[in-house]
């Protein structure tokens, strides 16, 4: 009877894994974000309303353009009108 364990990682089995230092690093710019917004919320709080209106732009650059019902003009045989299968 032979009973199989799942190894799991220890410190002794060499690098972190990917994920976790890019867990590591995402904590740590949230922290140094925390302390510097802190520090200098005075100057900050004056250009909420245009970093307001930059992020509607930006959101209409950077928006994933799927899923919205646009075909882009990919019809199969079946899809098209009568007119053109003609």
């Amino acid at each position: 009877m032979s009973i199989e364990h799942a190894h799991l990682p220890s410190s002794s089995d060499g690098p972190l894994p990917r994920r976790a230092l890019v867990i590591a690093a995402v904590m740590t710019a949230l922290i140094v974000a925390f302390f510097v917004l802190r520090e200098h919320w005075g100057h900050v709080a004056g250009y909420w309303p245009y970093l307001l209106l930059l992020a509607c732009p930006a959101m209409h650059l950077f928006h994933g353009h799927g899923g919205h019902g646009h075909d882009g003009g990919h019809r199969t045989g079946g899809d098209r009108p009568a007119a053109e299968r003609e």
